[in-house]
């Protein structure tokens, strides 16, 4: 699997999401509302959820498993930080 493309969207400082992500997988399949967030121990991402009946939020399309997890986060958080220094 190759990430293909990051799509980063800025928002104003609201909180502490600083913005949304759309990213495409293999030039095939795409994945948007990924958020960066900006946490007490640093920026990470939050995959995209929805509410369910018991009031907690559950991922809906998440990595499954720790690695791909770190990888897709760093890939984003690097686009984030190209994108903000220019």
């Amino acid at each position: 699997m190759q990430i293909t493309d990051i799509r980063i969207r800025s928002v104003e400082k609201e909180g502490k999401m600083r913005a949304v992500v759309s990213i495409t997988i293999d030039d095939e399949f795409v994945v948007h509302d990924i958020k960066i967030i900006e946490g007490d121990k640093g920026m990470f991402i939050a995959m995209p959820s929805r509410k369910a009946a018991d009031g907690e939020y559950r991922d809906i399309a998440h990595p499954i498993n720790t690695e791909t997890r770190e990888r897709l986060q760093r890939m984003i958080l690097d686009k984030y930080q190209q994108t903000i220094d220019e």
